[in-house]
């Protein structure tokens, strides 16, 4: 008996599929599939939701002084010279960061080995960012089902596909 559904593919191209499927539901939040695909999918998600709820709150506060160069009103560097030279001038910030404990790490490593990177447009709509999407487990998807114990997607059938009648179905999450 076979553990998980080859979906008529090679081992690498079913990977990068259900990679590809279960960061788009996290980061959209619902897909639209086949029954068999959704249902692969569905496992992998649930794994990396749990690990998400676990390891939620591993992590301390640290401040720490960083050097950032002084800008302008026109945000570019203030230069100075000194000794015949042109030299950037930095002021000391304060920030705060986190620091995860070695088991979030641990947790980061392991969804970003199954998540691939998405874009974003940013604010103004002019450049592409990069979504962090563990973070995005972390801080958005894993709040939500801390009371829960698993179960957090759901499979709606939509019925027939038009050309070969597989099963479609929309996987969300609850």
């Amino acid at each position: 008996m076979a553990y998980y559904r080859k979906l008529g593919r090679t081992s690498s191209q079913r990977k990068a599929l259900l990679r590809s499927q279960v960061t788009a539901l996290l980061f959209i939040g619902k897909i639209e599939t086949t029954e068999a695909r959704a249902k692969e999918v569905r496992k992998i998600a649930e794994k990396l939701i749990a690990l998400a709820v676990k390891e939620k709150d591993h992590f301390e506060t640290v401040t720490v002084t960083a050097k950032v160069p002084k800008k302008d009103k026109d945000g570019k560097r203030v230069k100075s010279v000194v000794d015949g030279k042109k030299v950037t001038e930095y002021e000391e910030v304060q920030k705060t960061i986190q620091k995860d404990s070695p088991s979030r790490l641990h947790a980061r490593r392991q969804m970003l080995k199954v998540l691939y990177g998405v874009k974003q447009p940013d604010a103004k709509g002019r450049k592409m960012v990069e979504v962090d999407m563990p973070k995005k487990l972390f801080e958005e998807i894993a709040p939500k089902y801390v009371n829960r114990n698993g179960g957090y997607t759901r499979i709606t059938k939509l019925g027939l596909r038009k050309g070969d009648a597989a099963m479609l179905v929309q996987l969300e999450l609850v």
